[in-house]
């Protein structure tokens, strides 16, 4: 049995040190922008980060494979039968870093079955830590104090955290039916892994990601949620999926509250 204890402070000081790493480039006039086989950029920060994370991850745990964004597809085959697994975004809102606005983080998830078990989201601008996991709750890191967080009970006005650039029509529809069922809705924004953060620490009731994501994206900030008390689950309501054949996320809902709190949207989000 891992001991997720044990793991959390040092998953917490290996994100941070990646962190540095992507601040020494972030500080640089050239940020080292490439284009990957995608068309999605990839600079010299995400290629630090990630040798940062890959070499101090299989030094911790030597028996826990290691998939990185930046590692290379790994075939299906290889990685199905994985018991547990480190799923790494070493450079989560690529785009944010190269627009300089902060909002970006360095994600390390550890995978057991299907399901994210442990998180770490570190915020390398801020130097906020966001943390958590399955029998150790969530936490936020600043300025040297750790807090436990919580999500909170949903009340009004609602805060729903939406994309700045992803699904704008489908957020639109489903804040409207939010209002029109219950009261006000206000929106947040926010970039990459931060708006999960924003419903672990109470901040949001509700994030709709009604647009494409991957698997690391996702999986550090879905533990912290977890652990804080939410859920994140599909348009179905169903658990979010991980390891799975294909590393896309299906679109999907980050909550406070329970599912059941929330099922009353689904009119708004089928289809």
């Amino acid at each position: 049995m891992t001991d997720f204890n044990a793991l959390l402070d040092p998953l917490a000081d290996i994100a941070r040190e990646a962190g540095k790493a992507i601040l020494e480039v972030y500080e640089r006039e050239d940020l080292g922008v490439e284009t990957k086989d995608d068309k999605s950029p990839i600079t010299e920060a995400d290629k630090a980060a990630h040798t940062i994370i890959e070499a101090r991850l299989q030094a911790l745990t030597a028996d826990i494979p290691v998939y990185s964004e930046e590692s290379g597809d790994i075939a299906y085959a290889e990685r199905r039968d994985w018991p547990r697994f480190w799923l790494v975004d070493p450079l989560d809102g690529t785009k944010e870093f190269i627009k300089r606005n902060g909002e970006f983080t360095v994600n390390i998830a550890l995978i057991e079955g299907n399901r994210p078990v442990l998180g770490v989201v570190h915020v390398p601008v801020t130097g906020v830590t966001y943390l958590g996991g399955d029998g150790v709750g969530a936490f936020k890191e600043e300025g040297g104090a750790r807090t436990a967080i919580h999500c909170r009970q949903r009340r009004e006005p609602v805060i729903m955290v939406a994309s700045r650039s992803h699904g704008g029509e489908a957020v639109e529809r489903l804040e409207a039916f939010i209002r029109e069922e219950i009261g006000d809705v206000e929106r947040a924004s926010m970039g990459s892994s931060l708006k999960l953060c924003l419903v672990a620490e109470g901040k949001a009731d509700i994030y709709p990601r009604l647009a494409p994501t991957s698997e690391w994206d996702t999986a550090a900030a879905h533990a912290v949620v977890t652990a804080a008390g939410g859920e994140v689950v599909n348009t179905a309501f169903e658990p979010l999926q991980y390891n799975k054949e294909d590393i896309l996320n299906p679109h999907f809902l980050v909550l406070g509250e329970s599912v059941d709190q929330w099922r009353f949207i689904a009119p708004a989000i089928a289809g």
